[in-house]
C-alpha cells in the first residue's frame, strides 16, 4: 500500500468516526492484524479493514487472493489464527454464523441459498416465521412487500415462485431477506454474477439503496465497472495481504497492477497507447 493511499484511507475514516455514535459514518467493523492458517498454508496475513455506515467497501482480488476466507471469518464459518474484529466499538468473537447474525453481520453467498419451490414471502422469513406454532401469512406477506417496496425491488409479486424470477430478481430476494433482521454489516459475495446488462443495474440500484438506508456494505466483485459504480473504497488483497486502497476514480491500470503485482501488463499498455495517441493529437 502506497503511503499516499495510507493517508487517505486514515483520513477518510477519521472523518467518519467522528460523527455521532448511531449516525451514518459509525465505525462499523474494525479488523486488525487478522491472520488465518490452514496447517502450513498461510490464507490471510495482517489484514486490517474498517468499513463505516452508510458506506460501500468493494474487497477486490484475484482468485485465491483471501477474500471468501476473510468473508467466511466475519460470518463466523472460520475462526481467524490471529488478530482482532472490533464490531461497533467492541471487541467480538464470531465463534458461529449464529453469532455473527444476532450481532448484525448479515451474509449473502453467491448461491443465494434461496429454495426454488417456494414464494418470495416463503424465503423471505425462512426459518423466521413470526408463529412457531402457526405462520401468520397475513403479517408476513404485509412485512415482505413493505421491505421490497422500500427497496423499491421490481418483484410483481411476493407471491410468485422463486423459481420464475430472473437472477436480479432471486438477488433481490436474498438481499432483502438478510435486512429482515436490520443487520448494520451486509456481506455481498459477487452480487452481479451471471447477470445480464439490464440485471445487473437493477442489483447495483439495490445496493445503493441499502447504503443509503444507512448500512454498512461489503461487496466482493470481480466486475471494476461494478465496482466502479457503487463502491466507495476498494480495498485490494493479493496474496492473503492488504495491497492498497482506492477510490472509484482510480484508474484501471492501477487496480490491476494492485490486484495481479504487474505494473506491466495489457490494461497498462492499453491506457499508454491512448495517452500517446492524445500527446500526438
Amino acid at each position: 500500500m502506497t503511503d499516499e493511499s495510507t493517508n487517505r484511507a486514515t483520513d477518510s475514516a477519521t472523518d467518519r468516526a467522528t460523527t455521532s455514535d448511531g449516525a451514518p459514518g459509525e465505525l462499523v467493523l474494525s479488523l486488525r492484524g487478522i491472520s488465518k492458517h490452514f496447517g502450513a498454508v498461510s490464507a490471510l496475513t495482517d489484514i486490517e479493514l474498517d468499513v463505516h455506515a452508510g458506506e460501500v467497501v468493494a474487497l477486490v482480488g484475484d482468485n485465491g487472493a483471501g477474500k471468501s476466507t476473510l468473508v467466511k471469518i466475519l460470518a463466523g464459518v472460520h475462526q481467524p489464527s490471529a488478530g482482532t474484529i472490533t464490531f461497533r466499538g467492541q471487541p467480538v468473537n464470531l465463534s458461529d454464523p449464529g453469532t455473527a447474525l444476532d450481532l448484525g453481520i448479515a451474509t449473502v453467498f453467491q448461491d443465494l441459498a434461496l429454495c426454488e419451490n417456494l414464494d418470495v414471502v416463503a424465503n423471505i422469513f425462512l426459518g423466521r416465521e413470526l408463529s412457531p406454532y402457526r405462520l401468520d401469512e397475513v403479517t408476513m406477506e404485509v412485512k415482505a412487500w413493505t421491505l421490497l417496496n422500500e427497496l423499491s425491488a421490481r418483484i410483481p409479486s411476493v407471491r410468485d415462485v422463486v423459481a420464475s424470477l430472473s437472477g436480479g430478481q432471486r438477488q433481490t430476494v436474498a438481499i432483502a431477506r438478510s435486512l429482515l433482521l436490520d443487520p448494520k454489516l451486509i456481506m455481498l459475495d459477487e452480487p452481479t454474477a451471471a447477470l445480464g446488462v439490464a440485471q445487473t443495474a437493477e442489483v447495483l440500484n439495490l445496493i445503493e439503496r441499502v447504503r443509503d438506508r444507512g448500512h454498512a456494505v461489503i461487496m466482493i466483485s470481480h466486475n471494476m465497472e461494478d465496482v466502479r459504480a457503487v463502491a466507495d473504497r476498494i480495498v485490494v488483497l493479493r496474496l492473503g495481504r492488504n495491497n492498497g486502497i482506492f477510490y472509484p476514480d482510480s484508474s484501471n491500470a492501477e487496480l490491476v497492477a494492485a490486484i495481479t503485482g504487474a505494473t506491466e501488463n495489457a490494461v497498462s499498455r492499453r491506457a499508454g497507447r491512448r495517452q500517446a495517441q492524445q500527446d500526438v493529437q
